[in-house]
């Protein structure tokens, strides 16, 4: 029961990395808010985790729109009484070089990947500040940390939530929030399903893989788990490389 009497909000918690994360913080004790555009899937999660004996509450959530952010965090606060911990997890992967990357594609990809870090953070500090304090975490990538051969907005994205990150540390470490980036490497999961299905692909990023397999959800959401308990109190401005080794060459 790492996360013990705690509430968490996950965007992008319906499906993938979300949704691995949101089953084992209600296992570790944590209320669940799973918040994404995708209504199905995300009402399915809630029902599996509080049939499993969790509890967890589905909103809708587009992560572009500050006041649906608002809405979010109120109705989490509203149900569950506070918020302690938030995962900015929801993201978007397109694969183009500069050249092939259009306006509206950049625009998309720096919408939901890097503003929807700075809608969600700055809607849920003010909680944190009245509760004391909080964790956030933020999803990058390993393409936050290094050039990427086939992602130009993406990388940039990722970019951003790294240094967003750090400056969220620095700014609010007096109130008592952490913030936090984790960088993924390669993950097997619905985002990045339709590009592995290709055999060539699949087999470059296992070559790149020193560890000798591709990243499973369930490898993320324990790193996440991590910084998101009172174990990380120590913890801020950090980045957590989750990729099978990927960097280390």
């Amino acid at each position: 029961m790492r996360l013990e009497n705690k509430v968490a909000l996950i965007s992008g918690g319906a499906r993938g990395m979300g949704a691995a994360e949101a089953k084992l913080f209600a296992q570790e004790g944590s209320k669940v808010v799973i918040a994404d555009v995708l209504d199905p899937e995300g009402q399915r999660l809630e029902a599996e985790i509080n049939e499993t004996g969790g509890q967890s509450r589905f909103v809708h959530l587009d992560v572009t729109d500050q006041q649906q952010w608002n809405s979010a965090i109120d109705e989490t606060v509203s149900i569950f009484g506070k918020i302690d911990i938030l995962v900015n997890n929801a993201g978007i992967y397109r694969v183009n070089n500069i050249l092939d990357t259009t306006t509206e594609e950049w625009e998309q990809v720096m919408d939901i990947n890097a503003k929807g870090v700075f809608l969600g953070s700055k809607a849920a500090i003010p909680y944190m500040r009245k509760n004391g304090g909080g964790s956030i975490v933020n999803i990058s990538s390993v393409a936050g940390l290094v050039g990427n051969r086939m992602s130009s907005a993406y990388t940039a994205s990722k970019g951003a939530v790294r240094l967003f990150t750090k400056s969220t540390a620095i700014q609010y470490a007096r109130d008592g929030i952490r913030a936090n980036s984790v960088h993924p490497g390669t993950i097997e999961s619905p985002m990045t399903a339709q590009l592995l299905e290709d055999p060539s692909y699949r087999e470059d990023r296992m070559r790149r893989t020193p560890i000798g397999r591709l990243g499973k959800p369930e490898d993320v959401a324990f790193g996440v788990l991590y910084l998101a308990s009172d174990e990380s109190s120590f913890v801020t401005g950090a980045e957590l490389v989750i990729d099978g080794g990927r960097t280390a060459e």
